[in-house]
Formats: C-alpha cells, structure tokens, sequence
C-alpha cells in the first residue's frame, strides 16, 4: 500500500484567486497595491518579504493566474546563471512572462546581476521571495529595480481560518470526523506560519485513527515526534532568534548564549546573527553604552572573516557582553515619535536660518540669513531654533535612566534650560 501518495495539505490547500488568499489584506484586500496592480494589468518586478507560510509563493500564483501569463518557477537552493538564461531566452518569445524565484537571497551576485538585463528590458517580471531584509541580501542595483512588499505573520484569526477551511474543504479531511477543542499549542508551534500549521493538522490526523480530538497535550505530543529541534530555513528560526534578542534584551546572558547555542548548532548563517546584535545594540542599548554598537559592528565583520566553527567564539563575546550592558531604548524611541509627528505633519518648512545657500538668489531670499556659528560662542553653543515654526520646543529625545544619559541630560538642561523639559 502506498501511503501519503496525494499531496501534502497546505499544497492542497493552496488558494488560486486573491479572494481566497488568508492573511495580507494591505497587499491584496480591496485596496491593496497588489490586487490594484492585478486589475490595471500593470506587475511590477517585485521582491515579497516575510516569514515562512504566510503566502509568498501563493502570491506568485496568483498573479501568473490572474494576468494570463507564461509563469516559470525556480529555486535558488538549485537553480544557477545557466538556468536563469534558459528561462530569458524562453521568455523572449512571450515578453512579461514571469519568473518566480523562491529565497532569492541565495543567490550570489553573479546569479542576481544575469537578471539585470531581462527585468530592465521587460522581457521577464520578477517576483523574488525572500525571509532575509532584501537591503542586505539583494543586490542594489537589481533592488533598484523592483518593488518589495513586506508579509505579515498570519494572526491567530486565520491561522483559525485557515484550520477550519482545511477540515471543512479538503477532500481527505472533510470525511473524518476532526474537532478542534483547544487550538493554543498549534498556535504556538505554527509561529504564524500558515503551511507549519496545516502541516502539523495532516499530521495529527495521520497519527490518530478515526475520530480525533485536537488537544494541546495532542498536538505538543505529536509535534515532538515529527518537528525538527531547530530548522535555519524557518521552523523554529523565528522562535528561537526572538528568544535570543529578548534575553540580551532582558539582560541574562545566560540564556542569551543558551540560545545562541541553538544557532550555532543549527547551522544558523553568522550574518543573520551579526546583524540581529547591531541592530539590538543601537536600538536596545543605544546611548547608555555607545561601545555596544562599536563592538556589535566589529563581530558583524569579524565573523564574515572567519566563519564557522571559531565564529561561535567571537558571537559569544559579544552576546555576553551586550546582554550585561545597561540598557536604553531612548534613540529608538525618539526616531519613532519624529516620525509619527512627520505623519502628522507632513512636510513643514525649514526654518530660513538654517536652510542652505549655495546662490545669490537663494541668498536675496534670506536663506542662511540670521545663522549663528555655535563654535563663535562660549561653549560651543547658541540658543538658536532649529525646529520648524510649528514644532518649536517638541521634545523626541528622553535620556534614559542611566549613568551615561545622565550625563546627556545634565548637557542638554545646561543648554537648554526649561525649553525642552530636560
């Protein structure tokens, strides 16, 4: 007897229309850029950002269905230069054929650059998934090129929906007789991953004969079994990178390293690693230890240098050193209050003191005109405005609550006096 020989559930499962896509509503909803795109006639090349299972293949499919045409797939786990040719010079008969390469930041820059020619021209429109930041992991000059969307994880409303459409419209699950009583642990272990969820449903009801029950002691018990301990190309990647940066964050290097150690162990690229530390030490530690970014940006270097295995050794380092360092989210946070203001505000004038004259004209219109050189004055500084007209006296910036920001503080309430509130 042959088992498992139709395919698996979330293929199955696969929508064919935007209509039945879950999840991704602002790409795809009524007034999504992607459905507005589809209904114009007008694909963009495009690269689709996000987690595992959330639809960026689905997408793919979707577009290649709806526009009516030639639509060619290939995976950059497999696929080199000599493949990508093939693909143009079929594509030259049929001009906008698409192409969909999946985890488009495997390739190299050779690969990415024998796209160059074929998206600028038009022959091909590029849909490119990736889980890796595309302004790291793409090439410029063909990102330059293209559009990226960014996928959202999918919500616990239609990771449920997507449970129910499974057990209601599948042709080998509609049959059984499946409920759902407590749905937290396949929740938890789906991380917001549509095909991990319908992945881990075909496998309870493949282990469980008859009528079945889904219960979290069900699911963690089958899950343990069949799920891998650590997946770099995304089962617990997620779960475990989260894990790591909250406990730097939390300040506990213990754990911080614990899970560092699931990294390493897993095969997990150094450069992923690296730039999770640059990124945490400017936004979770910033002002209270500037070294923190000095010594995050020297691991990201250090560890393309060397690699594996004596990377591990200079990753900890830093782990360590970054989950002890006090903390400050204050440069974090007063970039996202300046920029919820622009939201609001919109583009405000310069005040004219300060704005840029390189010509006489610019000069006549009293550009520059009033500046004051903070270095002309005692102390270096001159109670000048800087901020336009309708934000005078806006405060982004809090110092933290630690020694070096203090310090800050103490400077700017010298300066500044009461105008700020320091």
């Amino acid at each position: 007897m042959i088992l498992n020989s139709h395919p698996p559930l979330a293929e199955r499962m696969r929508p064919g229309k935007l209509d039945e896509l879950v999840g991704q509503e602002h790409l795809t909803g009524p007034k999504g850029i992607i459905r507005r795109a589809i209904q114009n006639g007008s694909i963009p090349s495009m690269v689709l950002w996000g987690p595992p299972g959330v639809g960026k293949t689905t997408i793919a499919n979707i577009i290649a269905n709806e526009i009516k045409k030639p639509f060619y797939a290939l995976s950059a786990i497999n696929a080199g230069v000599k493949d990508i040719r093939e693909v143009i010079e079929k594509a030259r008969l049929s001009p906008g054929s698409i192409l969909f390469i999946d985890e488009i930041h495997r390739f190299n820059k050779g690969q990415q650059d024998a796209l160059l020619g074929a998206v600028e021209k038009g022959t091909i429109i590029l849909i490119g998934a990736t889980t890796e930041n595309p302004s790291f992991e793409v090439n410029s000059a063909l990102l330059s090129r293209c559009q990226v969307y960014t996928l959202k994880p999918l919500g616990e409303n239609q990771l449920l929906e997507l449970v129910r459409e499974a057990l209601t419209r599948d042709t080998y699950l509609c049959n059984r007789k499946i409920e759902i009583v407590e749905h937290q642990a396949l929740l938890n272990i789906s991380g917001g991953d549509g095909r991990k969820l319908l992945n881990l449903i075909e496998l309870i009801s493949e282990a469980e004969a008859g009528e079945v029950e889904i219960t979290d002691a069900l699911v963690m018990e089958v899950a343990q079994k069949h799920i891998a301990i650590y997946d770099k190309s995304g089962e617990q990647h997620y779960d475990i990178i989260s894990a790591f940066i909250k406990s730097i964050r939390g300040s506990d290097p213990n754990a911080a390293v614990y899970y560092l150690a699931r990294m390493v162990e897993g095969g997990e690229d150094v450069k992923f690693i690296a730039r999770r530390l640059v990124i945490l030490a400017a936004e979770d530690i910033g002002n209270a230890n500037p070294t923190a970014l000095v010594m995050a940006t020297n691991t990201f270097q250090a560890v393309n240098v060397i690699g594996y295995p004596e990377a591990r050794i200079i990753l900890a380092q830093c782990t360590v050193y970054l989950a002890s360092s006090p903390k400050s989210n204050a440069s974090y946070e007063a970039i996202q209050k300046a920029l919820q203001v622009i939201q609001e505000t919109g583009d405000l004038p310069v005040p004219l003191s300060i704005r840029n004259a390189p010509t006489k004209l610019m000069k006549n219109l009293e550009y520059g005109k009033g500046y004051q050189y903070a270095h002309s004055f005692e102390g270096n500084f001159v109670p000048m405005e800087f901020l336009p007209d309708a934000l005078q006296g806006t405060k982004f910036y809090e110092p933290g609550s630690n020694a070096r920001e203090e310090e800050l503080r103490k400077y700017l309430r010298s300066r500044w006096k009461d105008k700020y509130g320091y």
